[in-house]
This record gives C-alpha cells, sequence and structure tokens, in this order.
C-alpha cells in the first residue's frame, strides 16, 4: 500500500511550497489506530501556517491539514470493534494524507446519521465558536463579526442568536454571501461602507474578528469602553495595528491554546455537544476535489463566496 500526502518543507505561498509525495505505507504503530481518510476541507486555518504566520510552532517539514473524516482500518485487538467506523483522526499527524495514525483516545466517533462532508468539518469551527460563545457570553449583546462569509463567522452569528443576542451583524466583501447570512439571523454589511462599519463598530458590544489587518484595526480603534473585542483569525494575513487609541476590552482567542492540557474526557465531551448542535444544520455547499487536483482546491478556497472546497482522499463510501 502506498501512502501520498501533502507535505511543506519551507514557509511560503501554499501553491509553491506544497508538494504531494509517494511513499511505501510503514506498519501501524502499536497502540494506534489506522484510519483510512475519506475527505477532508481547505481552511484558511490549513493554509494560513503553510505560508509561515505561524512559524514558531511548526516544525518542518509538517504534513498540512488539521481536521477531516475517515474510517478505522486497524485498531489494536481491545479496539477492534472500531475497524470499519467512521472518525475524526484529530490532533496527530496532518490529515491532508490517505492514511492517519491517531491516539485512540483523541480519535473522535463519527455517529452514523452524520454525513461524511459534516463531519470532515465538524472540528475546526465548530469547536472555536462554541468555546467563544461560552468564553465571552452574548445573551442580551449585540454583536458583530468579521469575515462574516467564513464558516466559523457564520456559526457564531447562528448559534451567538440562539444565545440571545439582541442583534448580529456581519462584516462581509462577497455580496453572493448575502442571501446566506441573512437566512442565518445575521444582517450582512458590505466592507465597502467604512462610515457605516465604524458606527456599528461603536455600538457593538461584543466582537469576533476574524480578519485582522486594516478592518480589525479600524473596529477596535471605533468600539467604545467596556466593549469586547475578540481576535481570532488573521484571514487578511496581517495583525491588528491600531491608528489610535484603544478603548475596548482586547482579547485573543487561539484552538491551540484552548486545547493545550485538554484531557481526553473533556475532549470527547466538546464533541458530543458538537453533534448535537451540528444536528439539522444546512452547512454550505462544497466542491469536492480529487487528491492530485489539490492545487485546484487551494486555488478554489481563495475564490470569494466560492464552495468550501474539500478534498477527496479515499473511498467515500
Amino acid at each position: 500500500m502506498q501512502q501520498q500526502r501533502l507535505i511543506y518543507r519551507t514557509f511560503g505561498d501554499p501553491l509553491a511550497c506544497l508538494a504531494l509525495e509517494s511513499a511505501p505505507l510503514p506498519p501501524r504503530p502499536p497502540g494506534l489506530l489506522r484510519v483510512a481518510m475519506e475527505l477532508a476541507p481547505v481552511n484558511p486555518s490549513d493554509l494560513i501556517p503553510v505560508s509561515g504566520a505561524y512559524a514558531h510552532r511548526i516544525r518542518l517539514p509538517a504534513i498540512a491539514g488539521y481536521e477531516g473524516v475517515g474510517r478505522v482500518i486497524g485498531a489494536p485487538e481491545a479496539l477492534a470493534h472500531l475497524a470499519g467506523r467512521r472518525v475524526l483522526p484529530l490532533r496527530s499527524a496532518g490529515t491532508w494524507q490517505r492514511f492517519v495514525d491517531c491516539d485512540p483516545d483523541l480519535a473522535i466517533l463519527v455517529p452514523v446519521p452524520v454525513d461524511v462532508a459534516t463531519a470532515a468539518r465538524a472540528y475546526i469551527n465548530p469547536l472555536a465558536a462554541m468555546t467563544m460563545l461560552e468564553r465571552w457570553p452574548v445573551a442580551g449583546r449585540r454583536v458583530l463579526l468579521s469575515g462574516a462569509g467564513s464558516m466559523c463567522s457564520e456559526l457564531l452569528g447562528r448559534w451567538a442568536r440562539q444565545a440571545g443576542a439582541t442583534e448580529v451583524r456581519g462584516l462581509c466583501r462577497s455580496p453572493a454571501r448575502a442571501a446566506r447570512l441573512t437566512a442565518s439571523g445575521i444582517e450582512p454589511v458590505p466592507l465597502d461602507d467604512p462610515a457605516r462599519v465604524r458606527n456599528l463598530a461603536a455600538r457593538a458590544d461584543v466582537v469576533f474578528d476574524s480578519l485582522g489587518g486594516e478592518t480589525g484595526s479600524a473596529v477596535i480603534c471605533a468600539m467604545r469602553p467596556g466593549a469586547v473585542f475578540v481576535g481570532y483569525g488573521l484571514l487578511t494575513g496581517e495583525p491588528i495595528r491600531p491608528m489610535g487609541p484603544v478603548r475596548a476590552d482586547y482579547r485573543r482567542f487561539h484552538l491551540r491554546d484552548h486545547l493545550a492540557g485538554m484531557d481526553a474526557p473533556t475532549w470527547q465531551d466538546s464533541f458530543r455537544r458538537i453533534w448535537a448542535r451540528l444536528a439539522g444544520l444546512d452547512l454550505p455547499e462544497v466542491e469536492a476535489f480529487p487528491l492530485a487536483e489539490w492545487k485546484g482546491a487551494v486555488l478554489h478556497a481563495r475564490r470569494p463566496g466560492a464552495a468550501k472546497p474539500m478534498l477527496i482522499l479515499g473511498a467515500r463510501g
């Protein structure tokens, strides 16, 4: 059997730095599950590390991809009953490869009714959105989202409404996202109206910012004392650089920090809550690409308003 994986040995543009490599598949390490991958999303959180934004946290060479779904094809004798079960092989090696060996305590069993496209993206965005809303409650508060076309921002908006937010507005650059945001209970606000953006930032009680850069900097400078600005992403590739005084309470959220030191039972319980939240949720459409066409998937991910690109890593039965 051959292993194929998307690996990077230097930092930079993913199109230039990622390479699809093949090698004989080694024996399964004792105690681990072997998972034949099926599907993995192409998220900004997968591509930004390749660019070098978090170079101090990454040891090269590295396999790309943080989430995805597959089926167990090998297991320790005590876990033989897991053979054939669909799992999320998380927090181990990168997921953009045909086979992943993972710690059984960290592998997440996928409930049978959950479809493969939902399971493949049940980690990064749902866990981040759920955790942020638990850490910074929004009941009775006005919420502003930047980068509102992203899946994480959409989940933040949907779940903020369910949690009792009085209003949820989302800054977005793609008009194609407006109808979906409105259906999710999020009022879309074009980024090309800076005066309105500043006005809404001044009214907001809680801001969840995934952009950083010029937009994030303008928003945090317009916010009033006592409001909370949560920076959780750098989709622009640029940090927050305020051009004036900052009166809001600035908080940084990174999922990696949240997971540090989390024990296995707490980790597993997080997904029991995530599956319940995702049940019946109509997630955005996907566009699937064979692994050999990974460059097309990366280019697709850069298109505003495009369907979520997914890498087909194996069988999808």
